[in-house]
């Protein structure tokens, strides 16, 4: 399977005036978090939160900011998260794809709404029961 690429729309929830923002991200489904360049952080003025330690593909550490919130729009899902600050380019990782239900469709090399749940992004919460 070759390099997948999305389209993701990334905006700050706490400034409505700020124009968000369509980035060409790379999907990384083996990496957790998005990721996103310093410059983007500073164009959505995004608060560091915390930093973490993150382990990069050579297998080195890095101590790095974690901004947020952040909200992220692909296809035709949404989510509320948070981003390190880290690379060149925006990296969609597993956690954001999976809040927003999104699947690889490796024939295509695209990105889209699991087929199980195109209309609405479905979860799972096993062990609790809905009253």
């Amino acid at each position: 399977m070759g390099l997948v690429r999305t389209s993701l729309t990334l905006s700050n929830p706490r400034e409505p005036d700020l124009a968000s923002i369509v980035v060409d991200a790379l999907v990384d489904s083996g990496s957790l978090h998005l990721c996103i360049p310093r410059h983007v952080a500073l164009q959505l003025k995004l608060e560091v939160f915390d930093e973490r330690e993150v382990t990069v593909a050579d297998g080195s550490k890095h101590l790095r900011p974690y901004v947020g919130p952040l909200a992220m729009a692909c296809a035709n899902r949404r989510c509320l998260g948070g981003a390190m600050v880290l690379g060149d380019e925006v990296l969609l990782g597993a956690m954001p794809m999976e809040d927003m239900d999104l699947v690889i469709h490796p024939a295509t090399l695209k990105v889209g709404p699991n087929p199980l749940n195109p209309n609405i992004a479905a979860s799972v919460a096993m062990g609790i029961r809905y009253r």
